[in-house]
């Protein structure tokens, strides 16, 4: 039976990703996995911490009834309290408990956001380098997309956002700490993207909400705190999960939070719960979301991150590679020497290192490898990368 044609284009269109990992099977099939260094997926390296398996522990000998039904879409009253709790604390801007709605991941919450505004036609504009399923959400859910280009540092270009913005514009997507960069924006870029929003109601007499995607936002590499954008924007929605912070990527726990002042709360509140069922998520899982309620404040150990960061920036620094160190997340994006990424990602494949190339994340020119990996795939990279690069400077 034939798939539909737009499956068929989005399919080929996401298969960057797809094609490292298979490209991984192969080379390891032939070659064996002690030497094959692959550094294209984004997965979680960090086991959970202590905390959670002993919660989750107790909460497998709890045999109180209900725990287990069906609770209110956007989760238990008590669940969400205590996210908001925490956000509060860590943000300073006083969320409660009717401010959060829980849900299976970062990617549910995007897609019950994007379902809650979009009408056919309207627009979604994304800062890049992005993560590449954002397209896709957006299609999804009737939208179209446009994408702001970046300056030095992976910084958002404000005249590119501020075009790019037009009497459609329903959103405004970012993702900090950032993947495929790992780059945080600073206070003073986060607060540009809000005025520059702002500019575009007024000129326009519409409303956009500015999405953020935070699943990095406690990996975090630096002594600055987090730039949160709640002051900067009214119509501020964060998407989030515990996917990275906890290492809980194939639980699929996480929340949306909204700003306390979002003009019409309420009603966009009542859409996206309405989304959130609608679209099949139906509710976050019931243990993992009891589970996460008393872990607001833990993380995996940061510093273990930070050190493979700190590793591989350096090695390829000093091997001669232009890297941006990243403050957060689990990547790095070097430049490409040669300005085909996808060709240097073939050379690198042919070394039997894997990377995905960064066209892939609206950042042609670059590429993108993971340092979620234990320390010998990065060790064992680094020849690799050494004699890619000694072969392109020959040519």
């Amino acid at each position: 039976m034939a798939v539909s044609e737009a499956v068929r284009g989005q399919l080929e269109g996401a298969s960057w990703i797809r094609r490292m990992f298979e490209e991984g099977i192969r080379l390891t099939a032939e070659h064996g996995a002690e030497n094959v260094f692959d550094l294209s997926l984004g997965n979680p390296l960090l086991e959970p911490p202590q905390e959670f398996r002993d919660r989750l522990l107790e909460l497998a000998r709890d045999e109180a009834p209900n725990t287990h039904r069906y609770m209110p879409n956007p989760g238990f009253p008590e669940v969400r309290a205590a996210v908001a709790k925490s956000l509060a604390r860590e943000s300073g801007v006083a969320l409660d408990g009717g401010d959060i709605i829980m849900t299976n991941g970062a990617s549910s919450s995007l897609n019950t956001i994007l379902r809650a505004l979009l009408d056919p036609g309207d627009e979604v504009v994304i800062l890049t380098p992005f993560f590449v399923e954002y397209v896709y959400y957006i299609s999804h859910n009737n939208g179209v997309h446009k994408l702001v280009g970046f300056k030095d540092g992976f910084m958002p270009d404000m005249d590119d956002l501020e075009a790019k913005i037009s009497p459609r514009t329903k959103a405004v997507m970012m993702n900090s700490p950032n993947n495929p960069t790992g780059v945080i924006y600073p206070e003073s870029v986060v607060a540009e993207i809000g005025k520059r929003i702002g500019d575009a109601e007024d000129r326009f007499g519409t409303e956009i909400a500015l999405i953020t995607d935070e699943p990095y936002r406690k990996l975090i590499y630096t002594d600055e705190s987090y730039p949160f954008v709640f002051k900067h924007h009214p119509r501020t929605i964060v998407a989030s999960s515990h996917s990275k912070d906890l290492g809980l990527a194939g639980e699929r726990i996480g929340y949306i939070a909204i700003n306390p002042d979002y003009p019409d709360k309420g009603e966009m509140m009542e859409a996206m719960v309405f989304s959130l069922r609608t679209l099949g998520f139906v509710n976050a899982p019931a243990l993992m979301q009891r589970l996460v309620a008393g872990l607001q404040d833990v993380t995996v150990d940061v510093s273990e991150y930070r050190k493979k960061r700190d590793f591989i920036y350096d090695a390829l620094t000093d091997i001669g590679y232009d890297v941006v160190k990243p403050g957060g997340a689990f990547y790095l994006f070097p430049k490409s020497p040669l300005e085909d990424d996808v060709e240097f990602v073939r050379t690198l494949q042919e070394k039997m290192v894997l990377v995905v190339p960064g066209s892939g994340f609206g950042g042609p020119g670059y590429f993108r490898l993971s340092f979620s990996v234990p320390d010998r795939v990065l060790e064992g990279s680094l020849n690799g990368f050494r004699e890619a690069l000694a072969e392109v400077r020959a040519q």
